[in-house]
């Protein structure tokens, strides 16, 4: 009973992010072939966009249906990188030199190799790769003019949550030191994640700060998960707004608590209070220039605000940009819905900002 509970809190947010990535590939194809010549969908067509983004969420389960454990894990992960087959990407994909992290450099024209991204994909730290986040890795090489290392740290459950957490912070101290061109400085470094990634990319700034590292021009999390606690599950503000989470919430909601602590203690194998598994719960003064998106209809607004209210709090530069109606991470909608595309305008007025020295 334990491990099963344990394998369907690992698999939550893994669920969520292949659902996500299928359907964005599914629009994203749809935009190439529709003949509309103008930059952005007229409303009927996003609203269009957005049932059949629904229907697809409703529709992805089925990935791993009748499968368990290893199997059902091994079906998810396959499923989820195969969303990116076919996109157009503007960015050259570059494959490290030898005795480098494991990870991929996604280089866009005008990318310049003093310029560096660390990029941490979601999936619920069981699924997900640099290939599966290439939509994201893409777009951010291009608004920031720099190359984007996208990190291929270790999944559960294969490895241990913390060996992940480990792969990401030697890809920090290589970045530092290494570009896509071989050994040379970096002028300019951003880490950078989305959901479970954007949990790693907290995370590691304070763990940056702690070993007194040089600390990155700026951090971005896109709907990033800062708290593991899952308490209070089924009366969350979003629990019906948020289509992506809310059903598979409302479930785990109906699980007694202690169960649901030991069997995140079980999957994660890492105590849910501790700040590595939930950056809430850490110290958060000395960060850098903090970005987070999140959607107002997510399940995780409320910790992402909660995050930004306590580092601003500590004296930290970390805020929060919310988006009505949003799914989670709808930043893989570029080029499709101009939400994803205002999303990326903020981001680039953000990093100006920081370069400026006006946060």
């Amino acid at each position: 009973m334990m491990f099963g509970i344990a394998w369907f809190v690992m698999m939550w947010f893994g669920l969520v992010m292949i659902a996500l990535t299928a359907a964005v590939v599914f629009l994203l194809r749809r935009s190439r072939d529709a003949t509309d010549d103008s930059e952005f969908p007229a409303p009927e067509h996003q609203n269009e966009a957005r049932q059949q983004v629904l229907e697809k969420v409703k529709g992805m389960h089925a990935a791993a249906r009748g499968l368990h454990g290893r199997a059902r894990v091994k079906a998810l992960r396959k499923y989820m990188d195969s969303m990116s087959d076919g996109l157009e990407l503007v960015s050259e994909i570059r494959s490290p030199t030898s005795g480098s992290p494991k990870g991929e450099w996604v280089i866009a024209p005008g990318a310049k190799p003093e310029r560096r991204l660390l990029y941490i994909h979601g999936g619920s730290w069981i699924a997900g790769s640099p290939k599966s986040h290439r939509a994201i890795t893409d777009r951010l090489s291009r608004l920031a003019q720099a190359c984007v290392f996208a990190i291929d740290y270790r999944l559960m459950p294969e490895s241990r949550y913390l060996d992940g957490i480990i792969d990401c912070q030697q890809a920090y101290r290589w970045i530092l030191d290494n570009g896509p061109d071989g050994k040379a400085p970096a002028e300019f470094v951003v880490v950078a994640g989305d959901s479970a990634g954007g949990s790693h990319t907290l995370g590691l700034i304070a763990w940056i700060r702690d070993q007194g590292l040089p600390p990155p021009t700026a951090a971005i999390a896109l709907s990033p998960s800062t708290e593991l606690m899952l308490t209070s599950l089924g009366s969350r503000a979003n629990l019906k707004t948020d289509a992506m989470l809310g059903p598979t919430v409302r479930k785990l909601s109906r699980v007694p608590l202690p169960l649901l602590w030991w069997g995140t203690v079980l999957g994660m194998r890492v105590l849910p209070t501790s700040p590595i598994a939930s950056p809430l719960r850490g110290k958060l003064h000395g960060l850098p220039p903090t970005l987070i998106h999140a959607s107002e209809s997510e399940m995780l607004l409320e910790n992402a605000q909660r995050y930004a209210e306590k580092a601003q709090a500590a004296g930290s530069p970390v805020e929060v940009k919310t988006w009505p109606d949003m799914v989670h991470v709808w930043h893989l909608f570029t080029p499709l819905l101009p939400e994803a595309e205002e999303a990326y305008e903020h981001i680039g007025a953000f990093l100006s900002r920081v370069e400026a020295g006006s946060t």
